[in-house]
């Protein structure tokens, strides 16, 4: 498994591997505490309509995901590779939407 993320990744050891995957750990428990403390603030409850919900995750969540995991990124000295990581995914994202010739 280290060797197949070595290889997707393009990175030289399995301790990059192991940074990255802590990067991503960090990344995810952050954002689900900092999703609490908004979704509280802003009054969404599991009450709320699914759909509000959704919606804020789409629209305040995702982004929010961007950012945490390039700060993650950077106290862990992998800026770098998470900006690559950022501008493939935003890229294929992007994708999605241009028209077929």
């Amino acid at each position: 498994m280290w060797e197949k993320l070595k290889v997707r990744w393009n990175v030289r050891s399995g301790w990059d591997v192991f940074i990255i995957l802590l990067v991503f750990a960090c990344t995810g428990s952050s954002i689900m505490y900092i999703k609490q403390v908004l979704f509280g603030w802003v009054g969404l409850t599991a009450d709320t309509p699914a759909w509000i919900r959704w919606t804020a995750n789409i629209l305040i969540i995702l982004p929010l995901y961007q950012v945490v995991l390039l700060v993650w990124g950077w106290l862990f000295g992998k800026f770098r590779f998470f900006w690559e990581f950022e501008k493939r995914m935003f890229s294929r994202i992007g994708g999605l939407f241009r028209k077929s010739t």
